[in-house]
């Protein structure tokens, strides 16, 4: 497995990152005359540079070496790391990027909006501006709260921290306040936005966040618990976020704007997505100037995160059904191919999901019988089976198979997310009707090459979420849609109030791979459970526990802030 090397590339392009580079090294003076002196805020152009700064913040595929979130963010029922990915964290930390790289972007949002205050910039510029301000600024506190539940609201410019102590370590601001007011940020950022590029602030990316954070917040406070999130449920407050989700996704569907792509797999290995009808907002990579590692880490690895048996099984029949009602053939056994001495699972491909076909290789790739996707290096998988859909056999090899070296656009919102949310909200409030279902989320199955979803599926024996059929089979569409894509399905879980899915013991599925129960020559160092599956991960376990719905508060943060802050239950 090639090493993560992390290499801090902070914006997009020349003028960001002349401004990101300095900005922490600044003394308290020096960083009050470049952010706060008015000269500075009445210049478009030095405005405009300063913003571009918060593009950084859109990780898609990350930068150089650094891992993105596509990918790499493998605590899921979906892949299975080699190395074992544990709960996010199983101790409490002294410090964490998680706690303070939010707040620093935070910061610099809010230097912003204290220095357009009396900007003499024209009204129109000076609002497009407050409203980037206050996006980017919505979409750290909304990654705080989720990870964190509550927080230090800051809606202020912090200059001093010593002197202005009780802001920054004083006590945290209650997770529903904090949530209102981003959805208020959120709703000036979609006011004064306009149409822009596909890489550019725009009204029409500013809905797409608000669709995915309305969405969040409205199941989340429909399924939590005093007793794992510390709140309990709340009706109400979860229509008012759902209602909201689904007027952002109706006025992106009804713009006339979008269309999905024939192809699935075109949204996540093209070169150029601005040409996309299907993407919203993406993050642009430019081949010896900004790079990635994604493509490389998924065409060229001694050993892919896989993806598991589990996640396999999610995939229907292409007569709609799942595993335990298809009439389809359910045989997952590979076969050997003597031309190339690799096991074919082209046959089982050729059942399901065509989406199931755009996301693994159609060979098995594990130790002792690697295989080559199109002049890439030989690649094995922790659970055989291999992630292809990030790869371009388009771009040169050598900007395939190095590290740093890939520059395929990276898509942040894009209109089948949309669909997603929109089907998923109105379907949690009891309104998704035929109609609905036709408009969205069977414009997935049919490009899937899947039957048309029903109103009043049938039941699947699988179903071990505790909801209506409709929704199981909408929250199938959602993970074999998004499968690896932008750290989506552990916030899933989270907010549908179904983590203890990750629980390795109770749910074996999810540390299971391919069937191998027919390979003569299987290297030692394989195990298999008794029906022929790999067991990818033998010596550690993911054991369930409710404090791991919220992550711990940094230690260093509870010490500064004198019994201010407190730590979350359970830690």
């Amino acid at each position: 497995m090639k090493l993560l090397k992390s290499i801090i590339l902070c914006g997009l392009g020349l003028a960001v990152l002349s401004l990101s580079s300095c900005d922490d090294m600044l003394t308290k003076s020096e960083r009050t005359k470049f952010e706060l002196g008015q000269e500075f805020w009445n210049n478009t152009n030095q405005v405009s540079s300063y913003s571009n700064v918060l593009y950084q913040n859109y990780i898609g595929y990350g930068t150089g070496g650094g891992a993105g979130w596509f990918y790499f963010k493998s605590l899921s029922d979906d892949q299975v790391n080699p190395n074992f990915d544990d709960w996010m964290f199983t101790t409490i930390p002294g410090t964490s990027s998680y706690w303070s790289d939010p707040y620093t972007e935070i910061r610099r949002c809010n230097y912003m909006l204290t220095g357009l205050k009396n900007s003499t910039l024209l009204e129109s510029e000076k609002n497009y501006y407050i409203a980037v301000g206050r996006l980017n600024r919505a979409w750290q506190y909304y990654q705080l709260v989720r990870m964190y539940g509550d927080v230090i609201l800051l809606d202020e410019v912090v200059l001093d921290p010593e002197a202005q102590s009780d802001a920054v370590y004083g006590p945290q601001t209650d997770r529903d306040q904090v949530m209102d007011f981003v959805l208020e940020d959120l709703n000036f950022a979609i006011q004064y936005l306009g149409s822009a590029g596909k890489n550019s602030w725009s009204k029409d990316m500013a809905l797409a966040m608000k669709s995915d954070i309305c969405l969040f917040e409205g199941t989340y406070c429909k399924y939590r618990t005093v007793e794992e999130n510390g709140k309990a449920a709340d009706a109400t407050r979860a229509q008012k976020y759902l209602n909201e989700c689904v007027d952002a996704s109706q006025q992106i569907m009804n713009s006339g704007k979008y269309s999905l792509s024939a192809n699935y797999g075109e949204v996540y290995n093209s070169l150029d997505l601005s040409k996309n009808n299907e993407v919203i907002f993406f993050r642009n990579y430019v081949k010896d100037q900004l790079m990635h590692s994604t493509a490389d880490y998924t065409a060229s690895s001694s050993q892919q995160r896989g993806i598991s048996k589990d996640a396999v099984e999610s995939f229907l029949f292409l007569d709609g059904k799942p595993l335990a009602t298809t009439a389809y053939d359910r045989n997952d056994h590979p076969v050997l191919d003597p031309s190339n001495n690799a096991y074919s699972i082209q046959n089982m491909l050729a059942n399901r999901d065509k989406r199931l076909s755009v996301l693994l290789d159609p060979y098995l790739c594990f130790k002792g019988h690697g295989w080559v996707r199109a002049n890439s290096m030989q690649m094995t998988s922790s659970t055989g089976y291999n992630i292809a859909k990030y790869d371009n056999t388009a771009m040169e090899v050598d900007y395939r198979i190095n590290t740093g070296k890939n520059y395929t656009d990276a898509p942040i919102y894009w209109l089948a997310v949309i669909y997603l949310n929109y089907a998923e909200a109105k379907a949690e409030l009891g309104s998704l009707n035929q109609s609905d279902l036709d408009a969205t989320i069977n414009k997935l199955q049919a490009r899937a090459s899947l039957p048309a979803m029903s109103i009043a599926p049938a039941a699947d024996p699988a179903n071990n979420m505790g909801v209506s059929s409709l929704l199981w089979e909408i929250r199938r569409t959602r993970r074999c849609e998004l499968m690896a894509d932008n750290w989506y399905r552990y916030w899933d879980l989270i907010r549908w109030h179904q983590l203890d899915l990750l629980d390795t013991q109770v749910h074996p599925n999810i540390n299971r791979g391919a069937y191998l129960g027919d390979v003569t020559d299987l290297d030692e160092a394989f195990t298999l459970d008794a029906y022929g599956y790999i067991i990818p991960i033998t010596t550690k376990q993911r054991t369930f526990d409710k404090k791991y719905y919220l992550c711990p508060i940094p230690s260093n943060q509870i010490t500064l802030s004198k019994g201010g802050t407190k730590q979350n239950p359970g830690w």
